[in-house]
């Protein structure tokens, strides 16, 4: 059973960069395609990035596009999310998923079967 561990979550200005973290234990994450999806207090969790298994393909929310970057070390068994000039707006707990290999797509949250406990990212403006 994979478990998906987050971290590199916390308080940043507004305009400043954040590294988020997903290290994965109990199984080989370059077998799957992996995500990071985000929830704002009072809001559905919304997809941000996703990386196919070898990491050739990634694949953002528009409004990230520019400002955050997916990767992933497969030697390492992480996935990462580098996030640069921040808003307000990015505030939330940040999630890293697998994508479940019978997934049609990307961006739906039912694609993906296992999750991390979240970090929480907050922007101050």
């Amino acid at each position: 059973q994979v478990r998906l561990v987050e971290s590199g979550g916390g308080l940043v200005q507004a305009g400043g960069s954040l590294r988020l973290s997903c290290a994965a234990s109990g199984g080989t994450l370059s077998n799957y395609n992996m995500g990071w999806f985000r929830q704002a207090p009072g809001k559905a969790r919304e997809f941000v990035a996703a990386i196919i298994w070898s990491g050739a393909i990634t694949y953002y929310k528009d409004s990230v596009k520019g400002r955050i970057t997916i990767s992933r070390d497969n030697a390492k068994n992480t996935v990462y999310l580098q996030m640069n000039n921040l808003k307000p707006e990015d505030t939330a707990v940040y999630y890293c998923a697998k994508q479940s290999i019978h997934a049609s797509g990307y961006t739906d949250a039912a694609e993906y079967d296992y999750w991390g406990q979240g970090t929480q990212v907050t922007v101050s403006s």
